[in-house]
């Protein structure tokens, strides 16, 4: 029988904390250096308390290159070397393990150089087929620990809750190391996915930007939109509180995926990769992506329209640029970059909608990708339907705020961080 939402946050937040990581149970008082707030990840605390959680377990980690310690190790060599853990597998996601493949690429199945472990593929794998990798990798627990951006369209939240999915197909434990949302988890923003426009970038009905960490999801995946919960413990992060930007958390910022550089490229993702469905470059191919936008035609008349715009936190500069792959590769084109100079007041998603508007109004040669994907982007034909009818921003924002609400109160069920 499939638990409440109450019941089963209730159930997995006490195991937990009562569990072989005593931590949990003071998860909201932050360790100190220097006298203030140092923020410890799921991982440093897990490690901490002695891997008491996954001792007598043959354990596999989903990971890829952000699996870091403070000091810029990777989790996988740290355990691999570490007596304490008995580590069997490592599962590599979209870019791979290691990170060396291009957006709709991975690594393969391979053993890793470094330590000799097996690296299983898991992309573009869900339900059984991932069940019977998990099967064949011969673990008992399957840890996640990766770097999310806060947007329902990364793809790593996706691979958490598929391989959540096949964990309990395949009867394994599933345990989630917490880590920062870097662009605050102060709210949930943008339409929410319907469900018949289900695709690796939007599973389930979340919000275009939600404001929560990996292991709040976890929770909410697990009670919500699985078909039967999996064995479920998540390792809370401590000191961090949600009005926090990366930059506060003191810790290294390792590129989850070769177009998310810098965390500043993070904080404009949420509403600048709407572009990947036109005909627009969305900045791929040059040093700043999702900050640069542009096509061939484009000149001044963007930036000025969307400046006439006053969105909150944020300026756009008349930009030329000439990206190295993807759209418009080796040409020089025109458009716009993005400069945002007060990030508590910038929301991304209504920035990407007045720059979708705008682009719309100033240029006849704007065009949506013949195939919509801007409807897998946005989570249903609203947003295109409301622009292309002429719909301006507030319009168009306004349009999903009924659903924005009812995601909301869902999502508030499984904060782990007030």
């Amino acid at each position: 029988m499939k638990l409440s939402r109450r019941s089963l946050l209730a159930t997995t937040t006490a195991a937990v904390a009562a569990g072989a990581v005593p931590a949990q149970a003071a998860a909201g008082r932050a360790g100190t250096e220097g006298g203030g707030r140092r923020l410890r990840t799921g991982f440093e605390r897990l490690a901490a308390d002695g891997y008491a959680l996954l001792d007598g377990q043959r354990v596999g980690v989903v990971t890829n290159p952000t699996g870091i310690t403070r000091d810029v190790r990777h989790l996988v060599d740290v355990m691999h070397a570490d007596d304490r853990v008995d580590l069997i597998a490592v599962f590599g996601p979209e870019h791979g393990f290691r990170g060396t493949a291009q957006a709709g690429g991975s690594e393969g199945r391979y053993d890793d150089p470094a330590t000799g472990l097996p690296v299983y593929d898991t992309y573009l794998k869900s339900g059984a087929p991932l069940a019977d990798v998990f099967t064949a990798s011969g673990v008992d627990t399957v840890v996640f620990d990766i770097q999310d951006v806060g947007a329902r369209f990364y793809t790593y939240i996706w691979t958490l809750f598929d391989c959540m999915e096949a964990a309990r197909l395949a009867g394994k434990r599933f345990v989630v190391l917490d880590r920062p949302n870097p662009v605050t988890g102060r709210a949930a923003l943008g339409p929410v996915l319907h469900k018949e426009f289900a695709t690796f970038v939007g599973r389930q009905p979340v919000s275009q930007a939600h404001g929560m960490t990996v292991a709040e999801l976890a929770l909410l995946f697990n009670a919500e939109f699985l078909d039967a919960p999996v064995e479920l413990e998540t390792v809370r992060m401590s000191g961090w509180k949600r009005s926090d930007f990366y930059d506060a958390s003191g810790l290294p910022w390792v590129p989850p995926s070769p177009n998310m550089p810098t965390p500043e490229t993070a904080l404009v993702y949420a509403g600048t990769c709407l572009f990947e469905g036109t005909n627009l470059s969305e900045g791929r191919g040059t040093t700043r992506p999702f900050e640069l936008l542009g096509a061939e035609g484009i000149d001044g008349r963007w930036a000025a329209a969307a400046n006439e715009l006053e969105m909150a936190g944020v300026r756009f500069r008349e930009a030329y640029f000439a990206p190295t792959f993807s759209k418009f590769q080796g040409k020089t084109i025109g458009g716009v970059q993005l400069h945002v100079h007060d990030r508590e007041a910038f929301d991304p998603v209504r920035t990407g909608i007045g720059l979708l508007v705008t682009a719309k109004r100033s240029f006849s040669s704007f065009a949506w990708r013949p195939d919509h994907w801007i409807d897998k982007l946005t989570g249903s034909t609203l947003v295109r339907t409301m622009i292309d009818a002429g719909a301006d921003t507030d319009e168009v924002v306004a349009g999903w705020q009924e659903e924005l609400a009812a995601f909301r109160r869902i999502r508030q069920e499984y904060l782990l961080y007030r």
